[in-house]
């Protein structure tokens, strides 16, 4: 059995059980309390440089596959479990999780408490982590560990992005719900008519974007570098601005576009894009202690009273404080700690929620973020 080493850089180190690629690797380790779900979130954009810790026991019962990946890559930097699952059960399986992330170049390790880690994290916050499959030492390990330079002021556009330009349509993803034969969970039709959409990309899921398209959107996609002349010379109906990865106050021309693009087009923001509206309010946002990563989290709306079961996955969090002179309103709130969950504007077609509307675990407790967008694109048009 070939040995790995997760060091952090507080100095204390985990040996346990190489899987994946022989590789080492830089990140931020944080902990995701999702019980499945783990192609999706190895492959998210917004958990690049993350070192992501399972909560959940066992990790790759059911295999990976070729359609439930929400990018085209690996994101994440490597991933730890308490146990990997070798031989997976699921008819949809193609190759074991293993052998997705060997051929993907992105390290694991098993066999060690993940339990602990994730005290650790709760306790100390996330932390600039090493993780190697490699044959290094436990003080090689650290001082890789502490030589990272960590997430904040970091930009990660050029990793995360669409290289050009193109149309979102079913030679790209399915626009309709996931399906399985004989099982009818989602019987509605997609919303018509459609609105034609710019969506920027700082790191969008496929799911994210299949979501909003069948909410009633013609999307086009756009890198996260574009220009808002280039958005306005496109002449779309609405501007959608989407997840993704990196610290927001170091994306300013992001945050430039988007304060343009507010004052012309109904604007709608998920997760990283979310953050891009609060500093284009002149607003500004924080990094949480260790984040929101996983299923669960208890979403309040202010307005309504209603309460909804969101799933999230975010490093950074708009600042409450820093809202109230900008023209916003916090319309949501995350009921375990108080942090913002969801922003409208007074006078502007302006909507955004941190949380991620196309995964809804439980009840919705509310209107359904797209569709709320949806209307109010028709009540612009």
């Amino acid at each position: 059995m070939s040995s790995a080493v997760l060091a952090f850089e507080d100095g204390s180190v985990y040996r346990g059980k190489a899987f994946g690629a022989k590789k080492t690797v830089l990140g931020e380790a944080v902990f995701n309390t999702s019980m499945m779900g783990y192609q999706e979130l190895l492959t998210d954009p917004s958990n690049y440089m993350n070192i992501l810790v399972m909560t959940f026991v066992e990790i790759g019962c059911y295999g990976t596959n070729g359609c439930d990946s929400e990018s085209g890559a690996v994101m994440v930097s490597g991933i730890v479990v308490a146990q990997d699952c070798e031989v997976p059960s699921n008819w949809r399986s193609t190759e074991s999780l293993g052998d997705y992330l060997k051929k993907s170049g992105v390290p694991g390790i098993s066999g060690i408490d993940t339990r602990t880690i994730t005290r650790k994290i709760r306790m100390q916050g996330a932390l600039r982590a090493c993780l190697s499959t490699e044959d290094i030492s436990d003080g090689e390990a650290v001082n890789l560990a502490k030589s990272w330079s960590g997430i904040v002021g970091s930009n990660f556009f050029a990793y995360t992005t669409c290289k050009q330009a193109y149309h979102f349509d079913d030679s790209i993803e399915k626009i309709k719900p996931f399906e399985l034969g004989g099982v009818h969970i989602n019987t509605r039709q997609r919303t018509l008519p459609l609105f034609k959409c710019a969506a920027i990309d700082y790191g969008a899921k496929r799911s994210l974007l299949g979501s909003l398209a069948y909410s009633g959107f013609d999307i086009t996609v756009f890198p996260a570098e574009v220009s808002a002349e280039e958005i306005v010379e496109f002449a779309p109906q609405c501007v959608f601005l989407s997840s993704g990865a990196g610290d927001p106050s170091a994306a300013p021309q992001a945050v430039s576009v988007a304060a343009k693009l507010m004052e012309k087009y109904p604007l709608m923001g998920v997760g990283f894009g979310h953050q891009i509206i609060t500093h284009a309010l002149g607003a500004k946002t924080y990094k949480l202690k260790f984040g929101h990563h996983g299923g669960n989290y208890p979403v309040k709306n202010l307005e309504t009273g209603k309460v909804k079961i969101t799933s999230q996955n975010h490093t950074f969090a708009a600042d409450a404080k820093s809202i109230e002179n900008s023209g916003a309103i916090v319309s949501e709130i995350n009921i375990s700690d108080g942090t913002v969950e969801g922003l409208r504007h007074k006078d502007l077609p302006l909507y955004s929620v941190q949380y991620h509307p196309e995964s809804a675990p439980g009840t919705p407790g509310g209107a359904y973020p797209f569709d709320v967008f949806y209307n109010m694109v028709k009540n612009n048009s």
